[in-house]
C-alpha cells in the first residue's frame, strides 16, 4: 500500500509539474508540492475505501444496502409480509454488488483525483476545515463520477441478479394499500451507485482528518512533509 501511494505521488508530480503553478512559498514549499500532497492524501482515502468495500460483508453499515428512504419501516413491513428470506437475498446482493461495481471503480476514482485541478491549493491545505480537499474534491467530482460509475453499477446489479429480487419486492410493498408513503422506485441503481460515492467520500474525508491531525497517517514523505508545513503555518496563524 505505502509503495502504490508513493509511486502514485510521483506520478502525480510528474503529470502536473506542467500545468500548476510552481509559485514558491514561504517555507520553500511550492503551490505544486501542496497540490500533490492533496492529491496525495484523497488518494490514501480512496484506498481506505476500496478495502473497506471490498468487504462489505463485515457489517460495516457505510458499505451495506439500506432501502432509501424511511429504510428500517420499509424492511419491517416487508419482513412482516414473510419476504424475510427475499429480503436478505436481494440486500446481500446489493451489498455485493455494491462492492464489486466499487472495485472495478477503482480508475475512475484515482483518474478523478489525479486530473483535479486544484488551483488554489494553499487556501485548501492551510484551513482548520479537516475535510477542506475532500469537500472540494466532492464538489468538482460528483457529477462526472456519477457518470461514469453509473454504468459500472448497472452491470454488476444486472449480473448479481438483485434487480430482479428487488423488482418483486418492490411490487409486492406497492400492492400494499394504506401504507400511508410513498411507493418505492422500480429501479434502485441511481440510488445505489450515489450510495457508494457517498460512501467513498465519507472515507476520503475520514483519511484526510487523520492527516490532518496524526502524525501516524501521513504515510509518505511528501504527506509529512506537506502537511508538516500545514502544521507550522497554522500554529503561526493561531489556528491551533
Amino acid at each position: 500500500m505505502k509503495r502504490l501511494l508513493c509511486s502514485l505521488a510521483l506520478g502525480a508530480s510528474v503529470l502536473f509539474s506542467g500545468c500548476d503553478t510552481l509559485q514558491s512559498v514561504a517555507g520553500g514549499l511550492s503551490q505544486l508540492e501542496m497540490a500533490n500532497g492533496l492529491r496525495a492524501a484523497l488518494t490514501q482515502g480512496l484506498f481506505s475505501g476500496f478495502e473497506a468495500f471490498a468487504n462489505p460483508n463485515q457489517g460495516n453499515p457505510l458499505v451495506r444496502f439500506a432501502f432509501p428512504g424511511d429504510a428500517a419501516k420499509i424492511e419491517k413491513t416487508l419482513r412482516d409480509l414473510g419476504l424475510s428470506s427475499l429480503v436478505n437475498q436481494m440486500t446481500s446482493k446489493f451489498t455485493n454488488a455494491m462492492g464489486q461495481a466499487v472495485t472495478e471503480a477503482k480508475p475512475v476514482f484515482v483518474n478523478a483525483v489525479r486530473n483535479m485541478s486544484i488551483t488554489d491549493a494553499a487556501s485548501i491545505l492551510l484551513t482548520n476545515n479537516r475535510h477542506a480537499a475532500t469537500e472540494f474534491f466532492k464538489g468538482q467530482m460528483s457529477p462526472e463520477l456519477m457518470t461514469k460509475f453509473r454504468p459500472i453499477v448497472d452491470n454488476t446489479v444486472r449480473t448479481s441478479g438483485a434487480d430482479k429480487d428487488y423488482q418483486s419486492i418492490a411490487k409486492a410493498y406497492n400492492a400494499i394499500p394504506f401504507l400511508g408513503g410513498k411507493k418505492l422506485e422500480t429501479s434502485l441503481n441511481d440510488f445505489i451507485a450515489a450510495r457508494a460515492i457517498d460512501g467513498m467520500f465519507l472515507y476520503v474525508g475520514n483519511e484526510e482528518e487523520k492527516i490532518r491531525t496524526n502524525l501516524a497517517s501521513r504515510k509518505t514523505d511528501l504527506l509529512k512533509r506537506v502537511f508538516g508545513y500545514a502544521d507550522q503555518q497554522m500554529r503561526l496563524r493561531g489556528g491551533q
